[in-house]
């Protein structure tokens, strides 16, 4: 997917708009070439106007003989003959105007028809996206939204989906599913040179909704044993056969989770309309924030979210600084269907929480859909990020 560069959140935002789902922006080169370090797929840098143009013509010309697969767009607030002559001579493939989407969405198109020329079909390697659910507050339903999520995408088997429980200590996605794997991330322990599907496959176990899941291990002991290296490998050799990876992580900024996030395409957090839990997402949304994680590809789903409790998602709204991808309300038929073993997004389709949790599901499959609460891009507000209970002083 492509990755963005560009300093100014408000720009991020617009520009993505003009990028296939999935696509990545980062706010300076050095997290650019963090970045291509661990994607070798990439086949585009756009570099937006907020980028200074000496920095810009530096990257396009690194990246010219370092990465001559990769093509540059360059986005510029005004075009004239000097910039286009020190673009063109550092080797940018294409220079476009910062306010004509269309013009940036037509280079990034160009770009990848040359990737693909230039690797052939056969080369140009199939790669899912990955969606991090994540909560830093436990028992706020992160996993049956995991699980419901992970159901929801796989849109009746129509796409291929891979649920992987990274709370390796205390995992219950399988128990929610009622599945009892033999096998688990466990056996692939000190096997971090040797990844490749044939292995992790034999550590899958299929859920009848063809939904494919790799458990966590059954004893907490063996969560110290599992490698960041390892997390990492496993999911991009999970993204060449998959088009989904659903990451179900552990309520903490652990190695594991750092490492889940840095691989993540979206990212999906989990909040309930208590103060405490609020405090503690807000303070994780500007962990994210600080290392630069999944910017303008974050989610909010609100689970549990009742009036009565005296918060409304307006509040909520303006206490995180970001806008309700999804709101689900509290209901006994979760937890019933949770127990039973059978997801309400199986169970009851046409139930409200069903239809939520389906509706985001496509919003990150990059489809158009109509919700009652917030934006397709999700992006921040700049003005509600100042304001709330939680506000820290300077």
């Amino acid at each position: 997917m492509p990755v963005l560069v560009e300093p100014d959140g408000p720009s991020v935002t617009t520009l993505l708009k003009a990028l296939p789902a999935g696509s990545q922006g980062v706010a300076s080169s050095e997290r650019m070439t963090a970045w291509l370090d661990q994607h070798s797929e990439e086949y585009v840098v756009v570099l937006g106007p907020g980028l200074p143009l000496g920095e810009a013509v530096s990257v396009c010309e690194e990246l010219r003989t370092t990465r001559p697969t990769i093509s540059v767009v360059l986005v510029r607030e005004a075009l004239d003959t000097a910039v286009l002559t020190q673009a063109m001579k550092a080797g940018a493939r294409d220079v476009v105007p910062a306010g004509d989407l269309e013009a940036v969405s037509g280079a990034v198109g160009r770009a990848h028809q040359l990737f693909t020329a230039l690797r052939g079909p056969a080369g140009a390697t199939h790669l899912g996206k990955v969606v991090t659910v994540f909560s830093p507050k436990g028992g706020v339903g992160k996993t049956t939204m995991s699980v419901n999520l992970a159901l929801a995408l796989t849109e009746g088997g129509a796409r291929r989906v891979c649920l992987v429980d990274l709370d390796l200590a205390f995992g219950d996605v399988a128990i929610t599913m009622q599945l009892f794997p033999t096998h688990s991330i466990e056996q692939a322990v000190g096997s971090e040179d040797a990844i490749d599907f044939a292995m992790l496959d034999g550590l899958l176990t299929r859920h009848h909704e063809s939904l494919m899941v790799l458990a966590a291990p059954p004893n907490p002991d063996v969560r110290e044993r599992v490698t960041a290296v390892l997390v990492s490998r496993i999911l991009r050799t999970l993204k060449e056969q998959f088009d989904f990876i659903v990451i179900d992580t552990a309520p903490s900024f652990d190695d594991v989770t750092l490492t889940a996030l840095d691989e993540t395409d979206e990212c999906v957090i989990v909040a309930t309309l208590d103060v405490p839990t609020l405090k503690n997402v807000k303070v994780a949304l500007e962990t994210l924030q600080m290392l630069d994680i999944a910017r303008g590809h974050r989610h909010l789903l609100l689970n549990r979210a009742d009036d009565e409790v005296g918060i409304s998602p307006d509040k909520v709204e303006a206490i995180l600084g970001m806008s309700i991808a999804a709101q689900v309300a509290t209901s006994l038929d979760i937890a019933a269907s949770t127990n039973a073993g059978n997801p309400i997004v199986s169970e009851r389709p046409q139930h409200p929480s069903s239809t939520a949790i389906m509706a985001l599901a496509s919003t990150l499959a990059g489809e158009p859909v109509s919700t009652p609460y917030g934006s397709h891009d999700h992006a921040e507000h700049a003005t509600g990020a100042k304001r709330g209970l939680f506000r820290r002083k300077k």
